[in-house]
């Protein structure tokens, strides 16, 4: 009999099993532990332990699905408007395809109580309140298409697709900057200035950002330090631990609007990667829309290469849910 229940104290010892029994993904950080859960899911002030859905089978917990809220646009409180199913996992099963789908109709659920009006699947953007350094790599990229009892799940639910994310890395060994004369005439005429671990600009900044370490570089025009944007790297910690390779992840970039289309972003970039790995980076990756051209663009030509990608899901909440309770045989 299999039944599902809120979280319960006693449970991480147990979810960081589950975790761990996954099939390995380079999105996926491994191996899960007691403490790298309690650190970077259950400790965040806004956890709820009655949006953390556990499937249990003879008193052993087999799988677990994970919903929250992200921020509204003023990054200072949750919006819980929209609602997002963070994480999905249940251990080898003869029916782990269907406990998947009964614990994402529980997370549907525990959204639509809390008064969600739309229902996303995977974190992105501002919907990102747990996981980031746990899965996906620079940012939380929505559901990995290498993740197939979420991806499943989720379009067997009613969810459409509405959004791509693609997931780029660079090895920076070797790495030179881009040189040409428009690139030449920036460098004489700005200079990029580290900042080490800059304070959050708001409370949603400190919720998500607050435990990662991050490094701003700053360009300012050398004739009276204008600022003419900025570019925010982070250590992709503890996902790359397991890739071998000290990465960093590109989090946030701005130019401003004057002096866009003057090269200024690919000269920040490049001096970046340049000072990151003079300071051993070997590794640095980047998230972009699909449907973003220019960012394309931006890091083809300073050779970066897909590596993975990530799907946004959503759904409108009129469609109902199939309930499985009869198939599988459990008990709420």
């Amino acid at each position: 009999m299999i039944s599902y229940r809120a979280f319960r104290n006693s449970d991480p010892p147990a979810l960081a099993e589950v975790w761990r029994r996954q099939p390995m993904q380079r999105g996926l950080m491994q191996p899960m532990s007691t403490a790298i859960l309690e650190k970077h899911v259950l400790s965040k002030q806004y956890f709820d332990r009655h949006g953390l859905i556990v499937a249990v089978e003879n008193d052993q917990p087999i799988g677990f699905a994970h919903a929250g809220f992200g921020s509204d646009e003023s990054r200072n409180q949750l919006d819980v408007e929209v609602g997002v199913t963070c994480m999905l996992m249940v251990v080898p099963h003869p029916k782990r395809e269907l406990i998947g789908i009964e614990l994402l109709r529980r997370c549907e659920s525990y959204l639509i109580e809390c008064g969600a009006t739309r229902l996303r699947g995977g974190c992105d953007g501002l919907l990102n309140p747990f996981y980031l350094g746990l899965y996906g790599g620079t940012r939380l990229p929505g559901i990995l298409v290498t993740d197939t009892l979420s991806t499943t799940a989720f379009q067997a639910t009613g969810y459409q697709e509405v959004a791509c994310n693609v997931i780029l890395d660079r090895d920076l060994s070797g790495f030179r900057p881009m040189v040409n004369r428009r690139l030449m005439q920036l460098r004489r005429n700005s200079s990029v200035e580290i900042v080490f671990d800059p304070p959050a600009e708001n409370w949603w900044e400190s919720c998500t950002l607050g435990h990662i370490s991050r490094t701003r570089f700053d360009i300012r025009r050398r004739d009276g330090g204008e600022s003419c944007g900025n570019a925010t790297y982070w250590d992709i910690e503890p996902l790359s631990g397991s890739w071998g390779v000290q990465a960093v992840g590109l989090i946030d970039l701005n130019v401003v609007d004057q002096h866009r289309r003057e090269g200024m972003a690919t000269h920040l970039i490049g001096e970046s990667l340049r000072q990151l790995h003079a300071h051993g980076a070997g590794l640095v990756g980047v998230q972009v829309e699909e449907e973003n051209v220019v960012a394309r663009k931006l890091f083809d030509n300073l050779g970066f290469s897909e590596i993975d990608r990530g799907i946004v899901f959503e759904k409108v909440i009129s469609q109902p849910t199939k309930n499985l309770s009869a198939d599988l045989g459990h008990s709420s």
